[in-house]
């Protein structure tokens, strides 16, 4: 009875926040630098956030470390509901598979609410790089080996591991390139010819593909893309069974009380429906998918977590 009474003591104050909740600014973390799909994603729904709550998002880039650095922070934050997560495959599904001292556990130190969109992936190259399809990447390849190199967003990301399935799968010798701070940083080296090839997020790429400053050589969805319609799939291009998207999705840390969980679902729900929030996410190639439940994301998280630490250490993705 007294660890009951403590308990419930404890939990007082988070409850009576939770009556009048929210009535200041809400912090939204993303792990990511400004340029990549994280924060194209964050940047389209803070709007509608904001009307739905009655307050202002703040949007909070925190960089470094494949995304771990900004996880902590959400992971770490008071469960008031102020702060919450926009966490993605990578950071919540990848990394803990890949990051031998990882501190934050996602699906314990973090509350699912809602998947929030599902991003398909691209095959893009700096212009100047000779093949203009995966056929002639797979042969330039073999001919030079050794010679290609490769960007990614850090080493245990779910690029680089795109990368290594089509590097295993054709046969090929290449250099990987890691690069941090997420996929803005690594989509520049790419336009800066630092490197020659990368599998990125859609959105991550769009504007320098429509400026003609990256060419695209197939896309990871099972159907070509509305925006990239000459495009053709990696299944197209003699690579079935690669189909791979970054979903996202939304968090809180542990120890939120539930009506706050519920009505951020509620929000988000809303905000992800809205005609205007689904137009803006289509021109770059984003998809606004929700889950039917925050319990129906938890589980989705972690058949997430065991599909990619099973294909993490099949690639030895092993990041210290």
């Amino acid at each position: 009875m007294k660890k009951s009474f403590g308990a419930l003591l404890l939990l007082a104050p988070l409850l009576a926040l939770a009556q009048d909740y929210p009535n200041r600014a809400v912090h939204m973390i993303i792990p990511f630098a400004p340029g990549g799909a994280s924060d194209f994603v964050g940047r389209i729904i803070q709007p509608g956030l904001e009307k739905a709550l009655g307050q202002s998002i703040v949007i909070d880039n925190r960089p470094g470390a494949s995304g771990n650095i900004g996880m902590a922070a959400a992971a770490h934050a008071t469960p008031d509901g102020y702060t919450i997560y926009l966490g993605n495959v990578g950071t919540v599904a990848i990394n803990p598979g890949v990051f031998t001292k990882l501190d934050v556990h996602p699906t314990r130190d973090l509350i699912a609410i809602t998947q929030v969109v599902d991003v398909p992936g691209v095959l893009i190259a700096n212009p100047s790089f000779p093949p203009n399809s995966v056929k002639e990447l797979v042969a330039y390849g073999k001919a030079h080996p050794g010679a290609v190199n490769y960007a990614s967003p850090g080493s245990g990301s779910q690029n680089r591991l795109e990368m290594e399935k089509l590097r295993n799968a054709a046969g090929l010798d290449m250099v990987h390139v890691p690069y941090k701070g997420g996929a803005g940083p690594a989509v520049t080296g790419l336009v800066t010819g630092e490197t020659q090839i990368m599998f990125v997020t859609a959105s991550s790429a769009m504007p320098m593909i429509k400026a003609g400053r990256l060419k695209v050589l197939a896309v990871t969805a099972p159907k070509r893309l509305a925006p990239l319609p000459d495009v053709p799939t990696m299944t197209e291009s003699g690579f079935p069974s690669f189909e791979s998207g970054s979903w996202q999705g939304l968090f809180v840390p542990a120890g939120t009380p539930k009506e706050i969980v519920d009505r951020l679902y509620a929000v988000a729900i809303q905000v992800m429906h809205s005609p205007e929030v689904i137009e803006r996410l289509g021109k770059g190639g984003v998809e606004a998918v929700t889950s039917r439940s925050p319990a129906a994301f938890a589980a989705f998280v972690a058949g997430e977590s065991e599909r990619w630490g099973k294909a993490a250490r099949a690639a030895g993705a092993t990041v210290d």
